[in-house]
């Protein structure tokens, strides 16, 4: 099998599919292509109040790019109720390089000089595949999205892909879409320029 490169990677995702594994010491990647796919539309994004408050007060320091492969370990590890993930080594590896190369993107939450959590993905063009995210404090994760949508926005995004939809997904407004819808919202996506470093940028552009 010919080994897997951070550039078949990108070529893959700007036709569709992504990889996974099926536990994180199985080796092995499986190429995915989900008859429906998630995505959570930037201008539909759904902000809760009780988030809302928790932004609000800045709770936490957001910090991009600065923990990368931190933040993959962390949404690597088993949590309560998942005691095992997709991620594995490899993919670890493959989006590290691709965060070297200014394609891989995290969103990280601090709180009192540690990583409380965050989010990574890749970036194509004017979309942005969220790949995993995860908590060690309460609402890390959802306060990192939050900052997300509202760097994409800012940035020029139109597309938001989450692969699948959770239920807590779904509180922010993620819906499933066709194959085939999908695969035209790529197409444009990735043809379009978009910026996902401006520099700072105030979570109210999530609600724009």
């Amino acid at each position: 099998m010919r080994p897997l490169t951070s550039d078949l990677l990108v070529r893959a995702y700007a036709m569709g599919i992504f990889p996974m594994a099926r536990s994180r010491h199985d080796p092995r990647l499986y190429w995915i292509d989900p008859d429906q796919r998630g995505i959570l539309p930037l201008e539909e994004f759904h902000l809760p109040r009780s988030l809302k408050k928790v932004v609000a007060r800045s709770a936490f320091e957001i910090r991009i790019d600065t923990a990368f492969a931190a933040v993959m370990q962390g949404c690597a590890e088993p949590r309560p109720g998942r005691p095992d993930t997709w991620i594995n080594d490899e993919i670890v590896r493959l989006f590290v390089d691709l965060h070297h190369l200014g394609l891989a993107h995290s969103v990280e939450t601090w709180q009192d000089g540690e990583l409380a959590g965050g989010l990574y993905g890749l970036s194509l063009g004017a979309a942005f595949f969220g790949e995993s995210m995860f908590s060690h404090r309460t609402d890390a994760s959802k306060v990192a999205l939050v900052h997300l949508v509202a760097r994409l926005k800012a940035g020029g995004y139109t597309l938001l892909d989450t692969q699948f939809v959770t239920e807590h997904l779904a509180r922010f407004g993620a819906r499933e879409i066709s194959r085939h819808d999908y695969l035209r919202r790529l197409s444009r996506a990735v043809d379009t320029p978009a910026a996902f470093d401006r520099g700072p940028v105030a979570w109210e552009r999530a609600l724009d």
